[in-house]
């Protein structure tokens, strides 16, 4: 169901008028896709439309704005069985905790009444931001965020990876799966797979197979499919 209490954009605008809405578009396109993905998954194209074209409104005018979110990184897509997914990825969190929280952001709802469906993704949002606030300085990691570079994240899995074997005495074959949730929603999933596969690709992790008496559907999910369509269970560190 679209949002349909909302203003619609009008039919012409000026070149100001449509910088201003297409950046309000691009928050309002994230928020809405952090709410159907509840931060994590993938969703399909046509069920983000769905929440985002308004009253009066065609998908067409969503293109642009779409397009330059995939360009910035701040969502992917993909084709499974045919079907086009997108995601949220971490520098879409980004861009859309930005764009909410910032002085400067053009972002504000349009008309005297929001749709209920945005006005309740928005209070999601501030309560999970609260929440994940609340952990982080529980756990005295206050100054921790989201990743959004390579060189951030292989600092990060080197550490999670070392902390890992050494807490768990794991004899240098780790459970990717573990680091993936160790690093929880700092990365989106398909920051960690490229990543992860890129630190192999320059000798800092080997992933391999090895026995996996343990495997769960949930863990091989979390685990990581190289290109070619194997499964790769664990990470060993090269040359520590």
């Amino acid at each position: 169901m679209s949002e349909k209490s909302e203003v619609a954009m009008p039919i012409t605008l000026t070149p100001e008028e449509q910088a201003v809405w297409d950046a309000k578009a691009k928050v309002r396109v994230l928020l809405n896709l952090w709410d159907l993905s509840g931060g994590k998954m993938k969703v399909k194209k046509g069920d983000l439309t769905k929440r985002i074209v308004r009253t009066n409104e065609t998908s067409q005018r969503y293109l642009g704005v779409l397009g330059e979110l995939q360009a910035t990184g701040a969502i992917e897509y993909s084709l499974v069985n045919r079907v086009t997914l997108v995601e949220l990825s971490a520098k879409g969190k980004e861009v859309l905790a930005e764009g909410l929280k910032s002085k400067d952001s053009l972002f504000e709802f349009d008309g005297s009444q929001i749709g209920t469906r945005l006005g309740n993704s928005l209070l999601k949002w501030i309560r999970h931001q609260d929440s994940a606030a609340s952990v982080r300085v529980e756990k005295g990691k206050g100054d921790v965020g989201a990743i959004a570079s390579y060189n951030d994240f292989k600092a990060v899995a080197i550490d999670v990876y070392d902390s890992l074997n050494r807490d768990y005495n794991l004899d240098d074959l780790v459970p990717i799966y573990r680091m993936r949730r160790a690093i929880g929603e700092r990365v989106g999933r398909s920051e960690f797979n490229e990543w992860l596969l890129e630190m192999q690709a320059t000798d800092i992790f080997q992933l391999m197979a090895g026995e996996t008496p343990d495997i769960t559907p949930d863990k091989r999910e979390d685990s990581i499919i190289i290109p070619g369509g194997t499964l790769r269970y664990y990470a060993k560190r090269l040359n520590p």
